[in-house]
């Protein structure tokens, strides 16, 4: 199928590939020249405004939207509703607010233009591995596009609809939230094992739980090696960001009386991470890196 896409950043650029790769017409569009440039060179065709994207596109067209949530998603759907026309399709595919991708799929469907909400999980090692996709919509919007995500997906399976607009990106939103708990559940179990008697070699730790243990995980294969490299990661200032999506799933329990103290607790160490340097924080830091390809502070 024909798909557009706006924004090459971790993840776009290399679900580009992967569509490219799998015989799709992609035609890509970035803020900036350089990542349409590199895929132009690849054999992907590039335009470098909105304009010329939606021009590019046969209707009813598909245009799939991988940029930071909040202002910068709301302006660009808000440019695309005053190119495309009624019967064309725009894919959120960022981590935007649920709350946010409802206001989007009304703003679209006042002027005939369907909204699909895709949560995208895979990180950095996406063209390898496959995106797990989290998608809300309506269904025959869904099953339009499903040949894309089917490209995306794992195994060309590992992808779902979750509902109505706004289910997709909610189903993502929780599921960083209890990403958040397992690394964080990871971080002190490990500083605990840093801070022993024993001399613990860390890296092999994590790579022999890897296999046949009950906590056994990608994120520990990550851990492993970036412990192999830095064993106890001295080159790394225990300094954690969080993205949003762990406030929102706090939120989220909130509004729904769910008590959820294990993630609400995960995203406050990410706070106290900021204010004191602790080996727990160093472990995160590296396991965010080592999935999402996020920057690592590290010491002067």
């Amino acid at each position: 199928m024909q798909i557009g896409l706006f924004g090459l950043g971790r993840m776009g650029a290399n679900m580009a590939r992967r569509w490219h790769r799998d015989g799709h017409e992609v035609i890509v569009c970035n803020r900036s020249p350089k990542p349409v440039d590199e895929l132009r060179a690849e054999g992907i065709r590039g335009v470098y405004t909105l304009e010329e994207l939606v021009a590019a596109l046969t209707p009813p067209r598909a245009v799939w939207v991988m940029i930071p949530s909040g202002k910068p998603t709301d302006e660009v759907i808000h440019k695309l509703l005053a190119l495309l026309d009624p019967g064309d399709v725009i894919v959120d595919s960022g981590n935007s607010n649920w709350k946010d991708s409802k206001r989007h799929y009304e703003e679209c469907r006042a002027k005939g233009v369907h909204f699909v909400d895709q949560g995208t999980s895979g990180g950095i090692w996406g063209l390898q591995n496959g995106y797990c996709l989290m998608i809300g919509g309506d269904a025959e919007v869904f099953q339009r596009l499903e040949p894309a995500f089917r490209s995306l997906a794992p195994d060309g399976t590992h992808y779902l609809h979750c509902g109505p607009a706004g289910a997709g990106h909610f189903v993502k939103m929780v599921h960083n939230g209890i990403e958040y708990g397992l690394m964080q559940a990871y971080a002190e179990g490990f500083e605990i094992m840093a801070k022993s008697e024993f001399n613990l070699k860390l890296d092999e730790i994590a790579w022999v739980w890897g296999k046949g243990s009950v906590v056994r995980s990608w994120l520990l294969e990550l851990l492993a090696d970036a412990l192999k490299q830095d064993p106890r990661l001295e080159s790394v200032r225990g300094y954690v960001e969080d993205s949003g999506e762990g406030r929102w799933t706090v939120q989220a329990a909130i509004d729904e009386d769910v008590p959820a103290p294990v993630i609400a607790l995960s995203l406050f160490q990410r706070f106290a991470s900021r204010q004191e340097e602790s080996f727990a924080a160093k472990v995160t830091a590296m396991m965010r890196k080592g999935f999402g390809g996020h920057a690592v502070r590290t010491k002067e």
